[in-house]
């Protein structure tokens, strides 16, 4: 039974592009069978097939056409006409991946199933209850009205399937219903085992026989004229030894006789239909794998992803990372979810001793500034990725799922943020120019050099989401200046660094949505940043897109200039694997008094060729469509540019330019909402792979979180920030540079 069939494009190596090829899906089967044609679909001259169980879909945001499915250590690529028929196929293919995934959600290897899975299970089989019931009604009127005696023949036979496929969902429900009762017994006491006799009858070593009839009424196994195999009824006779566990396995095979009957079974809009139908009859075998007739044409992306690993493939593995749920509002059941263990993160499984202060005590300290991290690679922790896939469609929001975060990263978001400033002197210097069309070059070449120093791994990490309030300082002293001479800027955002100082703060200042907002100055240049971040995480497949929505304002206060600028979208690639950063979008830089303009594009690297972490951009005068300089390179190396006179040089290589280590001061100095003090237990827990302990850790600041919003709730007050104030959809900084320095004047 086909649940979708149309016309797709198919990437093939030999041909090293698109080819037209018919598929159909088979949602029974759990199968995407592809043809050259569609006549010779109808022949049955089957070109190759895509086993969908334990399957991956993944799209690609640059790219609105385009879907892949992994499975069997293959990845396939499809095109579409457009969105809409993309959206179409993905849906469907989602559906059917689902459906089949759940036959081997009792996997021994897996966690154990929670009661949270009893009433998900539950609410499962309540609604192909009723959609049965709706059915078998709507069968029954038809009948009566069919005249045609082989027609109405046809239909009775149905009808008699039907009748015991609803039985079959009577069954699972009660055995649903058992399994959860025994699991969780009323009053908190277990009556002893219970059978469920040959005759239908339900019994307990405390209790006498009860009669069940309706939902116990066993009907003898029917098979289906034409069908594959024999469909057999489940209503068996049953004994539960291990109340909890086989009740569950019970349940768990009720229902799966109650999807193969129901896939045997034509749905209502189907009755209509003559068995004369254009397609042969013919059985449909599902494959051991996913092949080709010509496993050469085919293109599964060998450079980088012939290696990933179906899930269902994927060991269980270690379990050591936290949920990135919002800090403010865990999903429900996220303490018991905590993982248990304290095996080290690491392909080798090892950890390098941490730092020791001369007392004996751990230095936390040294913990944040020790750069080393490790490299995880996802193929370890196949459960950790199965569970995530669980919970998530393409294209949804992630901002309220639990998502098994792949890789923590060992800092706060915001002291993410101070990366931007990795090379201040290239910041600062835009004050240095006097032509203001040398100084949206500059501008231009900061931001280009801004994105490469937040990589410290070449594995992707995940900074901490911060919580509500948090506050992160630091400052730099700039390659060549004079820190020590310079007075100190007391009333400044870091009170205790001096004007020769690039200072820089941020505050986490909403949490719906997760705002963060940050600022950085140098008193003596004149000049300063202020910006302000949400994200908005999208499950693409194989890959997260992570969308920053909002900007960021460079002032030259010297020129009374201010430049707006934009972020790019991040996208985390490769999540079943070895996962890696990569940018892509459009961004913009404007200055609104000198009509200097410029536009930055991040581009995604294309599965078919192409390389990473590519950008380019083109700058332009005031009111000119010609761009008087462009550059092209990569983000994460070097930038070439080439000026509108024809001269062509380098315009900045950042794997030779030195980062400057940003300065923060000790733990034991900070206040109780800065950042690494926020989040030092989980840090020592991470770093030690003391899995525990940062668990622990992460979920009292949690928890802390939940409490103070559920007591601000009761009492009607609002969150009130520190140092950041909202102004128009904007958050700017409350006592900003330009601000000081007029009220100085």
């Amino acid at each position: 039974m086909a649940a979708m069939e149309g016309s797709l494009s198919k990437w093939t190596n030999v041909m090293k592009g698109w080819q037209f090829r018919w598929f159909v899906l088979d949602d029974n089967a759990g199968l995407l069978s592809y043809y050259t044609s569609r006549d010779k679909m109808i022949r049955g001259v089957r070109r190759g097939c895509v086993r969908l169980k334990g399957a991956v879909i993944g799209i690609d945001d640059e790219d609105d056409s385009t879907f892949t499915i992994t499975v069997d250590g293959k990845t396939f690529h499809f095109q579409s006409r457009d969105a809409e028929e993309r959206e179409r196929w993905i849906r469907a293919l989602e559906d059917t991946i689902l459906r089949h995934a759940s036959r081997a959600r009792f996997d021994p290897n897996l966690p154990l199933p929670t009661m949270s899975d009893f009433e998900k299970k539950l609410q499962e089989t309540d609604a192909y209850l009723q959609i049965i019931i709706d059915q078998v009604k709507a069968l029954e009127k038809r009948i009566l009205i069919v005249s045609d005696p082989t027609e109405k023949g046809r239909l009775e036979v149905i009808h008699r399937e039907a009748e015991v496929l609803l039985e079959n969902v009577k069954h699972a429900i009660v055995m649903l219903q058992i399994a959860k009762n025994t699991a969780h017994p009323v009053g908190g006491v277990y009556t002893g085992p219970t059978n469920i006799t040959p005759q239908g009858n339900v019994t307990t070593s405390k209790t006498t026989s009860h009669e069940t009839s309706g939902y116990w009424a066993a009907e003898p196994a029917v098979t289906r004229s034409g069908s594959p195999e024999s469909i057999q009824s489940s209503v068996d006779a049953v004994t539960i030894s291990s109340p909890i566990q086989t009740g569950i396995e019970v349940a768990a095979e009720c229902l799966e006789s109650t999807r193969r009957m129901a896939s045997a079974i034509p749905s209502i809009s189907e009755l209509g239909k003559t068995s004369t139908g254009h397609r042969p009859s013919m059985t449909l075998i599902v494959p051991e794998t996913s092949y080709s007739s010509s496993e050469e044409e085919d293109f599964f992306d060998a450079n980088e992803y012939s290696d990933t690993p179906s899930v269902t493939q994927s060991p269980t593995g270690l379990r050591p990372f936290l949920e990135a749920a919002p800090a403010e509002e865990p999903a429900e059941g996220n303490a018991a979810a905590l993982p248990s263990n304290s095996e080290t993160p690491g392909a080798a499984g090892s950890v390098r001793p941490a730092p020791i202060c001369p007392d004996g005590s751990l230095d936390y300290d040294a913990i944040y500034e020790d750069g080393d991290e490790h490299d995880c690679v996802m193929e370890q922790h196949g459960s950790v990725v199965a569970h995530l896939l669980s919970q998530v469609k393409i294209g949804m929001d992630l901002t309220k799922v639990v998502l098994p975060t792949f890789i923590l990263e060992r800092r706060s978001l915001l002291e993410m943020y101070a990366d931007y400033f990795a090379h201040p002197d290239i910041f600062v210097n835009i004050a240095d120019f006097a032509d203001p069309k040398d100084r949206m070059v500059q501008v231009l070449r900061w931001y280009m050099s801004a994105y490469h120093a937040g990589r410290k791994s070449s594995v992707a990490k995940k900074p901490y989401n911060p919580i509500l309030g948090e506050v992160f300082q630091c400052h730099w002293n700039i390659p060549g200046g004079d820190e020590q001479q310079a007075p100190l800027v007391s009333d400044g955002p870091v009170p205790w660094c001096s004007q020769n100082q690039l200072t820089f703060v941020a505050e986490q200042v909403s949490h719906h949505p997760p705002i963060s907002a940050f600022y950085a100055e140098h008193y003596k240049k004149r000049i300063s940043f202020c910006a302000h971040v949400w994200t908005k995480s999208k499950f693409l497949g194989l890959s997260i897109g992570v969308h920053n929505i909002g900007q960021g304002c460079i002032s030259v206060l010297d020129y009374d200039e201010e430049y707006i600028v934009t972020f790019p979208n991040g996208y985390g690639r490769s999540i079943l694997t070895i996962p890696w950063i990569e940018l892509g979008g459009s961004v913009t830089i404007t200055c609104a008094k000198t009509g200097y303009s410029a536009n930055v594009e991040f581009h995604t690297k294309p599965f078919y060729g192409g390389r990473k972490h590519r950008v380019s951009a083109e700058a332009f005068q005031p009111n000119e469509k010609k761009p008087f300089l462009v550059v092209n390179g990569e983000w994460n190396g070097s930038m070439e540019a080439k000026w509108s006179d024809g001269r062509v040089e380098p315009f900045v290589d950042v794997s030779k330019l030195q980062i400057v280590k940003k300065i923060v001061r000790p733990i034991k100095e900070q206040a109780s909402n800065e950042s690494r003090r926020v989040w030092m237990e989980v840090t020592a827990g991470l770093r030690t792979a003391d899995i525990d302990r940062a668990s622990r850790a992460k979920f009292n600041l949690e928890h802390k979180q939940r409490e103070e919003a559920k007591e601000r709730k009761e009492k009607d007050l609002k969150w009130t920030t520190q140092l950041f104030q909202e102004a128009g959809g904007n958050w700017i900084y409350k006592n900003p540079l330009v601000q000081r320095l007029a009220e100085h004047h």
